[in-house]
């Protein structure tokens, strides 16, 4: 068994989807296309621990020529287009040369796609998008809007993977059915009142006996255990942060602890080698604070 970092937001999911021919099926699955087996998937998924923290399930090239971000929510967050513009920039920079920027030929890079994957108890559309957009402040007394195309946008695709949502696609990739099912079953033996430590080991033995992430669940059973807890404890600590700051009204703390956040960012942006410019771009921290940094 692989040892379980706690350093890093682990998980169920990204867990059994770092695997290029498990990629292959998905994506196909999810767009509608057939990625032959000759082509090319190169896993990039960014180490960083500070972003891992923020989003970090899966990202992978195709080809070289697209970069696919997948994150899996049990609770969607509107802010995630901002989210992924921060990650996708990261990605571009670890994958295309800096100094290339500078030349006068264009310089090519992979196209981004962003996906995101529902599987919270929520109720929620099969598919919905979340822009960019959406965030943009209202500037209709500054300049009117509509006359134009957007300046920057970026489109996140939401598929609901629960039970009886897009049957369809789960159809064609075995490994997103098994997953979807595995969870729905824990969902399921937990409606008669029984804790999550007095489900998980049933429905991972009735899943191997039903040919459902067998061959996964045997290598990586006691992995996946720790795995479901941790992230049974982050979706508490969440849900008990969000309660108390919006009892409390803490935005005064909320803001000073933002910025404790950005500056423990910028310092390992560059530590890895991040340029000041783009900890800039990602932080918003002035020249000044990250040169002393």
């Amino acid at each position: 068994m692989e040892n379980v970092n706690r350093n890093h937001k682990n998980s169920v999911f990204s867990s059994l989807f770092s695997n290029p021919e498990i990629l292959r099926e998905l994506y196909s699955a999810i767009e509608g296309v057939t990625i032959p087996p000759d082509i090319r998937i190169d896993i990039n998924t960014l180490s960083n621990v500070l972003f891992m923290k923020q989003i970090n399930d899966i990202s992978f090239l195709i080809d070289k020529r697209l970069v696919v971000l997948i994150e899996h929510q049990s609770t969607i967050n509107e802010n995630l287009p901002y989210r992924l513009l921060e990650y996708v920039l990261h990605i571009y920079e670890k994958i295309v040369d800096h100094e290339k920027k500078y030349q006068k030929k264009l310089v090519k890079i992979p196209r981004p796609d962003f996906i995101v994957l529902y599987n919270g108890t929520d109720e929620y559309p099969d598919y919905t998008e979340l822009k960019l957009s959406d965030a943009f402040t209202d500037i209709e007394d500054l300049k009117p809007t509509g006359t134009k195309k957007l300046p920057l946008e970026l489109t996140v695709q939401v598929y609901n993977i629960n039970h009886g949502h897009n049957p369809e696609m789960l159809k064609k990739c075995e490994s997103l059915y098994g997953y979807s099912f595995f969870i729905n079953k824990i969902r399921e033996y937990q409606t008669h009142g029984l804790t999550l430590e007095e489900v998980i080991t049933p429905v991972i033995e009735y899943c191997i006996k039903n040919n459902i992430l067998k061959d996964y669940l045997k290598e990586h059973g006691s992995e996946v255990i720790n795995m479901i807890f941790g992230e049974y404890d982050r979706e508490m600590d969440i849900a008990v942060n969000r309660r108390e700051a919006k009892e409390e009204g803490r935005e005064e703390g909320e803001e000073i602890g933002m910025e404790k956040e950005k500056l423990i960012i910028a310092k390992n942006l560059l530590s890895e080698g991040s340029t000041p410019e783009f900890v800039h771009r990602i932080t918003g921290l002035s020249a000044e604070t990250i040169a002393q940094l």
